[in-house]
């Protein structure tokens, strides 16, 4: 496509893509102007979400970023400029995040109680409600690409192999953690609880952690992942980390975005708390080499 579109265009005209994970640069290579390809990745429901990220990949000329911002801000869009990588900075931080509410449901928490965790600790909507309006089909697939190219801290649980095995795709099908009606052709949530899935999943919905639980278990993998993405160059700031959580992923505003909140709690206690996890749940809280050595030596992301 992208070299059947450059035969017949100018030479200045610019390619976009609205991916969530394929890394720009790739896609650049069907490219033979591979400086005109750039990442405009806008957030469902658009008109709704105010962020853009806009994607510089690794040949992006600067002035096709420049004009890419330009237009998102004549849109009405909050933007912000990441370098490219597998799910950028916005797809990567909440991959881990739907996946350990994966993993609570596959440990027996109820979908509800997961969910309305979430909401209260001040996001819009919780982590697998969240998967059924991407679509559970879609986000297996997100998560096997980040896995190929970050490792085992982003290895999917089975639940979502199993789920879109049977075809459960969220709310596009009418099928996934919550029931829905069909209205004028489209789909609309019910907000009750499908207890098919229990069964499909062999999972009994008997267990009670405590909220907080529910919540640093998924909390803690979001920022490690953000302080992961800062250390390896794909934000070029903490603000933009802030930003992009806040007006992309509903990050509770109150709290500043993942590094304010990170520096609010003290990265000592971030990392001691991630320790912890890692020998109660795993490998993938183990915290992020830069989270370590600016806890040791007393560090903020904020002056």
């Amino acid at each position: 496509v992208l070299a059947d579109v450059a035969a017949h265009a100018p030479e200045n005209f610019i390619f976009a893509s609205n991916t969530s994970s394929l890394p720009i640069h790739q896609l650049a290579e069907g490219s033979p102007r591979p400086e005109n390809v750039v990442g405009m990745h806008y957030f469902s429901p658009v008109e709704q979400t105010p962020l853009l990220e806009v994607i510089a990949g690794e040949q992006t000329a600067p002035e096709v970023v420049a004009t890419c911002v330009d237009l998102g801000r004549r849109q009405g869009k909050t933007v912000i400029v990441v370098n490219d990588g597998p799910g950028f900075y916005t797809t990567r931080i909440l991959g881990p995040y739907l996946n350990e509410a994966a993993h609570l449901l596959s440990e027996g928490v109820p979908i509800e109680r997961i969910d309305a965790a979430l909401v209260d600790f001040g996001f819009p909507v919780g982590p697998l409600k969240l998967l059924d309006e991407v679509g559970i089909d879609v986000a297996a697939k997100i998560s096997r690409v980040l896995e190929e190219t970050l490792g085992e801290r982003m290895q999917p649980p089975a639940a979502l192999a199993d789920l879109t095995a049977a075809h459960r795709y969220g709310r596009k099908n009418g099928h996934g953690f919550y029931a829905y009606e069909e209205k004028n052709g489209r789909f609309q949530s019910t907000n009750d609880v499908d207890s098919h899935i229990y069964r499909l999943l062999n999972v009994e919905p008997d267990a009670n952690p405590r909220q907080k639980t529910i919540v640093m278990r998924c909390l803690l993998p979001l920022l490690n992942e953000a302080a992961r993405c800062y250390a390896d160059g794909v934000l070029r700031a903490p603000r933009d980390g802030d930003v992009g959580a806040v007006f992309g992923l509903g990050f509770p505003p109150f709290l500043g975005g993942p590094f304010r909140y990170m520096d609010h709690k003290g990265l000592q206690e971030i990392v001691r708390l991630l320790d912890e996890h890692s020998e109660q749940y795993g490998r993938r809280f183990a915290p992020a080499p830069i989270l370590q050595k600016m806890a040791q030596e007393k560090k903020s992301f904020y002056p």
